[in-house]
């Protein structure tokens, strides 16, 4: 539907997984469209997703004023954000906007999602994204962010005491999110998971700016790293593989990248990872002799949808 973003000089052969359907559960809710011929009832395990159409005259700020108009805004505590007219062109900064000016009328507020948008809406790393930091400022008790995107996505070094989990779903996660993000104190989190994307849909970093990623969000409570769709996992691999940290987490996801046999030998070699409950590794390269002595390790081991080299190459399963 879009063209493709490429770096100068390259042609870039994906083999990419598009994202193909709206998010079902948020929250541990049941996400539900925004009908506004319906009532709103925050009385039950729904949570409520808003989202324009193409040909929609409204901006999703004035969608957003009709259904706060039309719901408790004392107990909206979980809320989804899907395409806000033309997000391949418009940026989600009046979304941002519009819900910090929002903050003081919902108190309960705990999670957000913004940006659950299929590949017919908007390809992934087409998505323009915006300023995180007032957002995160305005809602200082925000347990549960998810953001889908990463163009123009940024964010200034904050603290923030209640957030838990932090989700960033991209085809290239640029250095510059990440660099802010190994300033960041999030001393509550549990679950932190980044889809780093690759170079061709602007990925840039490397390993040893993910080591301070990880570093400075580490904290005691978490329970869950992911440092998925990545073109870079053997190298993350192989520095995790002798990393203490493996010994206090219960899930490392390494899903959806280029992993072969030189992460999965350090995986397998580590003096840490028998600790762990999931290692969770679908879209792999893996040889099938290293896949069984995966299986065989005492946890839970993950190897679905194996790919095959092509021409030498590998791809993420994300991009687009």
């Amino acid at each position: 539907m879009f063209p493709k973003r490429k770096a100068p000089g390259i042609f870039f052969r994906m083999r990419i997984v598009t994202i193909s359907e709206s998010t079902e559960t948020f929250f541990n809710k049941t996400v539900t469209a925004f009908d506004p011929a319906k009532p709103v009832d925050l009385s039950g395990s729904k949570v409520y997703r808003l989202s324009l159409d193409y040909d929609d005259e409204r901006k999703m700020s004035d969608l957003l004023e009709e259904f706060l108009g039309r719901a408790d805004k004392s107990k909206l505590d979980a809320l989804v954000i899907g395409m806000w007219g033309e997000p391949y062109e418009s940026s989600a900064d009046d979304v941002i906007a519009a819900l910090v000016a929002h903050a003081p009328e919902l108190p309960a507020l705990r999670a957000l999602f913004i940006g659950d948008m299929t590949y017919e809406e908007c390809e992934i790393s087409w998505i323009n994204q915006g300023d995180y930091t007032p957002l995160l400022k305005a809602y200082p008790k925000l347990e549960v962010l998810r953001i889908r995107g990463a163009q123009e996505l940024s964010l200034q070094p904050v603290t923030h005491a209640a957030l838990r989990s932090l989700t960033i779903e991209s085809g290239g996660l640029p250095a510059e999110v990440a660099e802010a993000l190994a300033s960041c104190s999030l001393p509550a989190l549990e679950h932190l998971e980044l889809w780093l994307g690759s170079e061709g849909y602007g990925f840039s970093g490397d390993v040893e700016l993910y080591q301070r990623v990880v570093s400075a969000l580490a904290v005691p409570s978490l329970r869950y790293l992911g440092l998925r769709d990545a073109e870079i996992s053997d190298e993350l691999a192989q520095w995790l593989a002798g990393d203490e940290l493996l010994g206090r987490l219960d899930t490392l996801d390494l899903s959806l990248g280029t992993l072969g046999d030189a992460g999965a030998q350090a995986l397998l070699d580590s003096a840490h990872v028998r600790s762990l409950r999931r290692l969770d590794l679908t879209h792999h390269y893996i040889s099938e002799k290293l896949q069984e002595q995966l299986k065989a390790l005492p946890l839970e081991v993950v190897l679905d949808d194996a790919q095959e080299e092509d021409d030498g190459d590998r791809y993420v399963a994300v991009g687009e």
